[in-house]
Formats: structure tokens, sequence, C-alpha cells
């Protein structure tokens, strides 16, 4: 079982808003519906998160190379992979006062839940009859060129896969390598979302993760086996609690129309569980579609085995905002200090830590800022630094703690006589007493190190 936490969704908004790690995208405008802008610790965050997937995929392995497909395809591209003809949700309006459009599987899932007959749902917002429902296609259209007629029709790319798949043939011929391997790409998607919601969970526009594994036929089952447990592991390994994940397999009826088995990595938000990855076996799919709609052979031929075949796909596909939203909830802690205070605090991976090191002078005179941003310059090629010198040096410990930095470096009188500083530890609280000249080898070798939360 999970144990109790205090973290809520609204907590989580009113800190990165706070704190400037995402918030409303053309605020100023009133914003639009589920867009969102990182700013610059939620930047470093994302990009922290982006580093360890392809640590994970190509730093860690030799079977895997790496792709940055275009986001705009040709359209027969996904006439080929069925998102022309299938990419859709089936759309409910409310007939009542408030005219809002639902999607009509959430409302059923959510009726379900509360024991209620599917059949009857009817609107959440105003209870009033709802329409019949109709499928509505997920993809954004646009048009290139300078006339806007039906040849110039193209498609934002609602995932990253398909881009692979096109390039296999591509990849294939100068990777050097042969079945079993993978391509990864990170990049953005979009997709028209009827109900978006519960902040960076769903939105328009997102940043997938994904990567398309080719294997011979008779080894798919092991390899999807190999890439669930692989992809579990990788949360924890970061510091998610055990408690707050699990793997889900899908039952035969939520399967994909390509999927002969897919099993989604779920964490447990305040929103209840909900998917962070999927790792699907795809099979031959994608490959045989694509082969038959653009006439090429996409097929591997084995110069050992003399045996030609379409290579089976295993899809591990992580949604990056989601990733970087978990960790947040999974970090989000709140401290109850002597004198009744609470400290906010992120307990964060220090891999994941948007900035590993704060220095602070404990006075801005007497040398000490010179010889912080000193400390602080030595420090850059271990990982991201910030010199914080505004406001008492309890308030910045507190403005750390709330954006997740580990360590501070406080400068003081006694740095000024010894060349030492205090280093102060965001989870413990523990300080020491360390030379200037030992800081970096001392906080790479922290970064090195397992971790584990503290809140496990």
């Amino acid at each position: 079982m999970a144990s109790a936490d205090v973290v809520t969704m609204d907590k989580i908004v009113a800190l990165c808003k706070r704190r400037g790690f995402v918030f409303p995208a053309s605020e100023i405008y009133g914003g639009i519906a589920n867009t969102y802008d990182y700013g610059h610790y939620g930047v470093l965050l994302k990009n922290n998160v982006k580093a360890e997937w392809w640590r994970a995929m190509l730093q860690d392995r030799d079977d895997v190379v790496a792709l940055d497909s275009a986001i705009i395809q040709h359209p027969r591209v996904w006439e080929s992979s069925g998102h022309l003809a299938g990419f859709s949700d089936p759309l409910v309006q409310c007939l009542g006062e408030c005219k809002k459009r639902w999607r009509l599987d959430h409302l059923q899932e959510a009726a379900v839940e509360r024991g209620e007959d599917p059949s009857l749902v009817r609107c959440p917002q105003c209870g009033g009859e709802l329409s019949e429902p109709r499928d509505f296609n997920l993809m954004f259209k646009t048009q290139i060129g300078t006339v806007a007629d039906t040849g110039s029709t193209v498609y934002l790319r609602p995932e990253t896969a398909q881009g692979i798949f096109v390039d296999f043939k591509q990849v294939l011929a100068v990777s050097r390598k042969k079945p079993p391997f993978g391509i990864a790409q990170i990049g953005k998607s979009f997709r028209n979302e009827i109900t978006p919601g519960n902040f960076i969970f769903r939105t328009l526009e997102f940043e997938q993760m994904e990567m398309e594994f080719f294997v011979p036929p008779a080894e798919s089952q092991t390899w999807h086996e190999h890439w669930m447990k692989a992809r579990f592991d990788w949360y924890t390994d970061l510091g998610v609690r055990e408690d707050h994940l699990r793997l889900r397999p899908h039952e035969q009826d939520e399967l994909s129309h390509y999927s002969s088995g897919t099993s989604d990595v779920e964490y447990l938000f305040p929103i209840g569980w909900s998917e962070l990855e999927g790792i699907a076996h795809r099979g031959d799919y994608d490959l045989s579609a694509h082969q038959q709609g653009s006439g090429e052979k996409l097929e591997y031929f084995d110069p050992q085995t003399r045996e030609r075949y379409l290579p089976h796909v295993i899809e591990p596909a992580a949604g990056c905002d989601r990733a970087t939203l978990a960790f947040l909830v999974d970090a989000y802690d709140e401290e109850e200090l002597e004198g009744g205070d609470v400290r906010t605090v992120l307990r964060l991976h220090p891999r994941l830590a948007p900035v590993k090191v704060a220095v602070l002078p404990l006075v801005k005179k007497d040398g000490q800022p010179e010889l912080a941003r000193e400390i602080r310059d030595s420090l850059r090629r271990v990982g991201q630094t910030e010199y914080d010198e505004g406001g008492s040096v309890g308030k910045r410990y507190r403005r750390q703690d709330e954006v997740g930095t580990p360590w501070c470096v406080t400068v003081d009188h006694q740095t000024l006589e010894d060349r030492t500083v205090t280093v102060r530890d965001r989870d413990t609280l523990e300080q020491e007493r360390v030379a200037i000249d030992d800081l970096p080898a001392l906080i790479a070798g922290r970064l090195a190190q397992p971790w584990r939360s503290p809140k496990a």
C-alpha cells in the first residue's frame, strides 16, 4: 500500500507557478485551455529528465541509436498508419445549459468507478442530457504552400513513432545495426484533446520519449518482458517510491488495434493511478502498413540465416511532461520544524534537481560575495549552480528547498580565514565544514552515488 502523502495537485500547481517551474501560456490574454510554458527551473528539470532517458537508452546500451524525425510528415504516413481513419475519440456534447463537450469513454469510466450505470451518464457540469456520440479525430490539420487547398493539407504529428518506422530502412543501412536493435527519439507531439486537464498531465502539445525496438519475431516476447522491467526500474532508480508505481497489463478490450500486448507503468498521482508510459508489443503492424502504403520493401535480410523478415517491434513510449509531473509530485514534501514552522521541500533525485548547488554569502560585504562567486564558478562543470545573496540566509535556504537544490554552500567569516565553507544537505539538514578546494570532488561524488527518497 502507498503511504499517506501531503501533496495535492493544487499544491503542485501553486509551487510550480510561485517558483517558475510551469505556468499558463499566454496568460496576459487569458490563456488557452491546457497550454503551459516552462520557466527556468522547469526547463532545467525537464532537460534533466530527458538526459536521464537518453542515458538509459544510449549511454548505458550499445543496441539503440538516436533519431530526430520531422514533426510534419507526408500525409500518406498517417493514412498508412491508420491515424486518418481511426485516431479518434467518442465525442458527446451537453444538450443542457453549459453546452460543453466531453469524451464519452471518460464519463463512462468515471460512472463505473462510482458504481453507476455507464449507459446513463449525464453532463458532469450541469447534469444535462448528452448528444449521440460521434468520432472526433485528434490530429491538428494545417496547410503548406501559399494556397489552402486539398492537396496542401498536412498534419502535426500525434506521436513520434511513425517517423521512426518510415526511417527504419535508412537507419538500418547507415547504423551498422541488426535486429535486435532500437531507434529512440524525443520530440513534440500534438493532439486536439476534447477534455485536456489535470495541469501538465494532458495537454494539446506535449513531449514524448519513444523508442522502437526491432526484434526477430521469435524473440519478441522475451524482449517485451525485458523492456517492461527496464522501464519500471528507470523510475525507481531515479527515486520514485516503488509503492507509488505499478505495472498494469491492458485488458483485451483496452488494446490498441496494433498491439498483441501492452502494459502501462502507472503512478499514483493525487488524481489517482494514471499512465506514465506504455510498453507495447506492436508486432509487425507498422512496418507492414508502411511497406504496403509506400511500395518500399522494409524487410530485414539476415546474411547468416539467409532469412528475410519484417521485424516485430517493442515500443516503450513515455510522456516527458507526465514523467516530470510524477517526479515533482513524488518529491513534494512538507516538514514541521522546531517552533511549528513548516518547510516545503522538493526531495528530487540529485541528478534530476534543476540546481545542484547554491552558493550563498552570509553577508553582502567583507569580500564574501566575491569569494562566493569564485566558488560558484569552480562548481559549474560539476552541475548547474546558482548564486543567491537576496534576503536572510534562512529565506534563501527555503527558496532552494522549494526548487529541490540538494546542497547549499554558505560562505561566512570563517571562510575568509581558513577557506572552508558550510555545506548544507537538503534532506537531512546536516551541515559540515569543507575545504573550498575539495568541493568539486565532493559534489561530483555525491551526484554519482545511488539515492533513495527519504519519503520511501
